[in-house]
């Protein structure tokens, strides 16, 4: 058989079903977790609720540990695709910025599946560790790389470089420059310093709504929030000099060329 044909070869029927018990244990364990929250989440109380042995369960997810990290690959895989679902449904709107969007849907995940969001962002469960460079950590790179690309896309390097933050001390100048990327590129160490200022700004107004320290402001938490992405967002750009400094250069046909980027399509 070619190997084309083999790469394509549907799943058998032993895999199917392995698929199929795989999801009905992660929407058992995501059930219990909503009920009980992340911290009392039992292997043999997933396996319970869906009349299994506990040995059974061992069949599909080894440990709890193996359960554990499923359950956060997945949720950071389903805010991923709901920030991403928010950039691409949203009317296209010049006076709402992308950033704004991008924040918006992860603000409306994060309040929709609380427990969830406890999973990832609330106090880490007991004697578990994500395995080193494993699903949990490529999950939270493409978080990263969505609101990367949406705060910076529009921006050349040249810019990035020049970004205006307060002066980086030589050892965490040094840390941020071995930091990987994975929406951009290499991020100046400026950019990836901003970066991480409005990530925490962004981020910590969300964990205050979802465990109820905002509740005070009643319907007015969305308005609260828009504006404070507005301001993050007019902060950002305040930042980050227009580009007027680099010389213009003509092709050969004596045409002026732009020698900035043209920012990635939207």
């Amino acid at each position: 058989m070619p190997a084309e044909e083999h790469a394509m070869a549907p799943p058998t029927l032993r895999q199917r079903r392995r698929a199929a018990a795989t999801q009905e244990i992660l929407d058992a364990a995501e059930l219990h977790i909503a009920e009980q929250g992340p911290a009392a989440l039992s292997l043999r109380a997933v396996a319970r609720s869906l009349g299994m042995t506990v040995q059974a369960l061992y069949h599909y997810f080894p440990s709890r540990d193996a359960l554990v990290t499923a359950l956060v690959t997945k949720a950071y895989d389903d805010l991923a695709d709901a920030v991403q679902a928010a950039i691409e449904t949203t009317p296209d709107d010049p006076s709402l910025p992308r950033l704004v969007v991008a924040a918006e849907g992860y603000r409306r995940w994060a309040i929709a599946h609380p427990e969830r969001f406890q999973l990832l962002y609330g106090t880490p469960l007991r004697d578990y560790a994500a395995p080193v460079d494993g699903p949990t950590t490529q999950a939270t790179r493409r978080m990263s790389s969505i609101f990367e690309r949406e705060m910076f896309d529009e921006f050349a390097p040249e810019q990035l470089a020049a970004a205006d933050t307060p002066a980086l001390s030589p050892s965490l100048r040094a840390y941020l420059e071995q930091l990987p990327h994975y929406g951009f590129g290499n991020l100046p160490p400026a950019s990836t310093a901003l970066l991480l200022s409005a990530w925490g700004h962004l981020h910590g107004l969300v964990v205050l709504e979802v465990f109820g320290h905002t509740s005070f402001l009643g319907d007015h938490q969305a308005e609260i929030f828009r504006m404070a992405m507005r301001t993050l967002i007019e902060d950002i750009h305040r930042r980050i000099p227009a580009h007027t400094s680099k010389p213009h250069q003509k092709n050969p046909d004596g045409d002026v060329e732009n020698p900035w980027p043209a920012p990635s399509p939207q």
